[in-house]
């Protein structure tokens, strides 16, 4: 298994790499066809626990939110979940009864939910960006890469057992440590921000990506299964592979945003 997770990660993340590196449409092309891509997944984990949302309509959702952040960034992002939730809204009113009220209320919280990739795209258009990608990345896969290995042989307390009984409580430390370190290294090739600012900043991937691995984590359970899909060997899903940055990329957008892009206008 981790020789398959090796090999996915080796072919997986240059492309990743480059299309953030290059930025613009790429970037952006990447962040929808993942969004797309989890959207599918997790219908099918929504159909597993009998609900059913229009899948068209999730689908436009995103869309929608996805053209908001290209054309004006944050604000026109906020401008287009009033759009996107009154399509799903309407699309559950004119297909009732085949779409109940508890189908809709799932598709709203699943596009919401994906359209939290969004700021991996949002992330970029920052003073600086390109640097604060780079930490998120490297901080949550540092952090996933630290977590799996300190639970391997440190692992004694159960983190969450009934969401995942395989996190300990020394593998989320491990992970904290993991993404402290990943977001340090980044910023010693890229220097942006002061020692201090880095660790609170890989504290926040280590906490966020922790709450994300863990979300979805009880979306699998909940529709009793072990990985939301099999498209990458050796991870899973889209979903499995990119839970944690649906959580890490909004709040490392949020706290950029807030201790660095506003403090300097």
């Amino acid at each position: 298994m981790l020789h398959k997770r090796v090999l996915s990660a080796a072919a997986g993340v240059p492309l990743l790499l480059l299309a953030v590196w290059y930025g613009g449409w790429a970037h952006f092309v990447l962040t929808v066809l993942i969004m797309v891509l989890a959207l599918f997944e997790l219908n099918r984990m929504f159909a597993r626990m009998d609900i059913r949302p229009s899948m068209a309509a999730m689908t436009a959702g995103v869309l929608i939110l996805s053209a908001g952040a290209y054309r004006g960034g944050m604000e026109s992002f906020g401008l287009a979940v009033t759009p996107a939730v009154a399509l799903l809204l309407l699309v559950g009113v004119a297909r009732y009864p085949a779409v109940a009220p508890v189908d809709v209320a799932a598709g709203l919280a699943g596009t919401l939910y994906v359209g939290l990739f969004v700021y991996f795209y949002l992330i970029r258009t920052l003073d600086g960006g390109l640097t604060w990608v780079l930490i998120m990345l490297a901080g949550t896969w540092a952090g996933d890469t630290a977590a799996y290995f300190a639970g391997k042989k440190l692992g004694r307390r159960k983190l969450a057992p009934r969401l995942s009984p395989g996190k300990t409580v020394e593998g989320a430390l491990g992970g904290l440590a993991g993404s402290v370190l990943g977001a340090s290294l980044v910023n010693l090739l890229f220097p942006s921000a002061s020692f201090l600012m880095v660790v609170l900043l890989g504290l926040v991937v280590g906490v966020f990506g922790l709450m994300g691995d863990l979300f979805e984590s009880s979306l699998k359970r909940s529709a009793g299964i072990k990985d939301a899909g099999g498209i990458i060997p050796g991870h899973g899903g889209i979903l499995d592979r990119f839970d944690s940055m649906m959580f890490t990329a909004p709040a490392v957008y949020y706290f950029v945003y807030l201790f660095y892009q506003v403090r300097n206008q």
